[in-house]
């Protein structure tokens, strides 16, 4: 189950707010922040779509690459005892850590589906 909607290869969010009854959103995966918002699904849904092509025009208009930029790299913090526990795996390995956690993550990709939250 995702709360996740899709349209162009762009993700939107989807929240709900009770006070004001309406379903919100904002647009990942672009380096601004885009928003959208409905009080129907139908409307929620619309709106992200409308969002994802005003957005994609004007970035055509203005010359500028819609999509984010990702670097490669990035920091991960966790407990020391999972830092721990995974330096003595990738040393068992003859992996270095950040190898391991690549493999991991390639991993989680490609069982996406299977993913939970812990805790």
């Amino acid at each position: 189950m995702s709360n996740l909607l899709k349209y162009k290869n762009y993700s939107g969010s989807v929240e709900f707010c009770a006070e004001d009854a309406v379903f919100y959103g904002k647009v990942h995966g672009i380096n601004d922040l885009i928003t959208f918002e409905g009080e129907s699904v139908d409307q929620l849904q619309s709106a992200f779509k409308e969002s994802v092509n005003d957005y994609l025009d004007t970035c055509n208009k203005i010359g500028k690459k819609p999509e984010k930029t990702y670097r490669g790299s990035f920091n991960v913090r966790v407990p020391v005892e999972v830092h721990k526990e995974a330096a003595l795996i990738a040393l068992q390995n003859k992996l270095s850590l950040n190898e391991l956690v690549k493999i991991a993550l390639m991993y989680t990709i490609k069982h996406k589906n299977d993913v939970v939250a812990l805790e």
